[in-house]
């Protein structure tokens, strides 16, 4: 299970290291090229009911910590659907408890 540690909160949010891999990808893209963006996410079981938004822009600092030691294999369609996710006006959106780690496709 990684961390991704966002802004000056000393709580970070849990993210499977698979999930993490690929968003971390597209947040480095994303603020490469100036771009500000939400993420969301339902809280997975275990956590309060509820789901969370947060504004990423390059100001606000960010530190992903990934459980294993060794990178995950990154899967080019899982990345597109993300960055297709992130470039909507809804923002990127991952699913934390699905183990197939999709994103959800933009209405319309």
């Amino acid at each position: 299970m990684g961390l991704l540690f966002y802004g000056s909160s000393e709580s970070p949010i849990r993210v499977p290291d698979r999930v993490l891999a690929h968003v971390k990808v597209v947040i480095a893209t994303k603020l490469r090229r100036g771009e500000s963006f939400t993420m969301s996410w339902r809280h997975p079981s275990g956590e309060h009911a509820g789901r969370s938004t947060i504004w990423i822009q390059p100001s606000i600092p960010l530190r992903f910590v990934f459980g294993s030691t060794e990178p995950e294999m990154l899967d080019p369609a899982l990345l597109q659907a993300y960055a297709t996710s992130a470039n909507s006006s809804s923002g990127l959106t991952v699913d934390l408890e699905e183990h197939g780690a999709t994103a959800t496709a933009p209405a319309g």
